[in-house]
């Protein structure tokens, strides 16, 4: 071999070595993550056209059930005799209140039961995550299921299928969210170690174990917030007392838990963490200050405050406007605070993986990094 045939194959070698190297650092999953958040684009656009329909869905059934405009409409799936789409406009507009509401809450539950069919076909055609496909099915399964619910209250006239009705929306608003959150561009663009910065921190087992804890106290909250505002016939004085100071009690723990989730999470320096644990505590906080003015407006101020300048001569007004809109907004902003629990705890989650795959990528001599999940 002549010297310039072996200065080409050192040549070749170093930059065959310095590619090779290259690859090493850089993430295994760019190309694939970059073609996957290509298919994924449309569903991640109906998710979170999902998220921003079945928030005012939740909110317009808070209004039936406090105006009490459930039965406005007593047969299902129609109504009164026509297809739900081909009632008279001019009926439903000049109708009665309650009518408007009610059949306007069949019209938005109906164009969300689209939209999540739609999710489905698209995460089936283009989706490669086969856990996010099975995630657009159960959210298409939970709407299917809540329509179900919602027409077996009309035609039962069942106060307890009210109340179950309006636990479960909540869930069906956490799983849009779920879906949005994991179909965004900012969740391929988290990458782990790449032999350069510095690798992700996990939360820990004790962070996890609380915001875990944390969802299902909200939730609970949520069921225990049905069952005062569903009160049924058989429900005693004693126990809705009871009911009520079990609420009043789980709202405090959770507002004062959500700092302490706050300090725990966001100690791994993760800034969507942070963010969320920020957000958390300002709708719990909002929905106590919701909480104590739904009672205002409801059953008028507490004796002990009666005295004050706006507790003397308050009346409460029943089906009230402005009244109909704070129990409403109470309602509206639970889910909120569950789907900002669930988002944390899937954050959680994810952050644990990345860190738990970063510490494999700096054992392992080629430091490839984890592929993207």
């Amino acid at each position: 071999m002549t010297q310039t045939e072996v200065e080409t194959t050192t040549t070749d070698e170093a930059t065959g070595a310095a590619a090779l190297g290259s690859a090493w650092q850089a993430p295994a999953s760019d190309s694939a993550a970059s073609g996957a958040l290509a298919r994924s684009k449309w569903l991640h656009v109906f998710s979170v056209l999902a998220v921003c329909l079945v928030w005012p869905l939740i909110w317009v059934g808070g209004m039936v059930t406090t105006m009490d405009a459930g039965m406005a409409v007593p047969d299902w799936p129609g109504t009164y005799g026509y297809n739900l789409f081909l009632y008279p406009l001019s009926t439903w507009v000049s109708g009665p209140f309650d009518l408007f509401i009610e059949h306007g809450h069949r019209l938005l539950a109906s164009v969300v039961g689209m939209v999540a069919i739609v999710m489905f076909a698209v995460a089936i055609k283009g989706e490669p995550r086969r856990w996010v496909i099975a995630l657009s099915g159960l959210v298409l399964a939970m709407v299917i299921g809540q329509g179900v619910l919602g027409g077996v209250r009309v035609l039962l006239s069942d106060r307890s299928s009210a109340m179950i009705h309006g636990c479960v929306g909540p869930i069906v608003f956490v799983l849009c969210c779920l879906c949005a959150s994991v179909t965004r561009r900012s969740w391929w663009d988290r990458k782990g170690f790449d032999g350069q910065s510095n690798p992700p921190q996990g939360v820990g087992k004790l962070a996890l174990g609380f915001a875990i804890a944390f969802l299902c106290f909200a939730y609970l909250q949520l069921v225990l917030g049905a069952q005062v505002r569903h009160v049924q016939p058989l429900t005693s004085t004693k126990m809705f007392t009871h009911l009520v100071v079990t609420h009043v009690a789980v709202a405090a723990g959770l507002l004062a838990a959500a700092p302490v989730l706050l300090t725990l999470t966001r100690r791994c320096g993760d800034l969507t963490l942070s963010r969320l644990g920020v957000g958390l505590i300002m709708f719990v906080t909002l929905q106590v200050l919701l909480g104590v003015s739904t009672w205002v407006v409801k059953y008028g101020w507490p004796e002990i405050l009666s005295s004050l300048p706006l507790g003397e001569g308050y009346l409460v007004k029943s089906k009230g406007f402005f009244e109909s809109m704070v129990v409403t907004a109470h309602v509206a902003v639970g889910s909120l605070i569950l789907a900002n629990a669930a988002l944390i705890v899937m954050q959680c989650y994810r952050q644990n993986w990345l860190a738990a795959g970063d510490q494999s990528v700096q054992r392992s001599p080629s430091g490839v990094a984890p592929e993207t999940a």
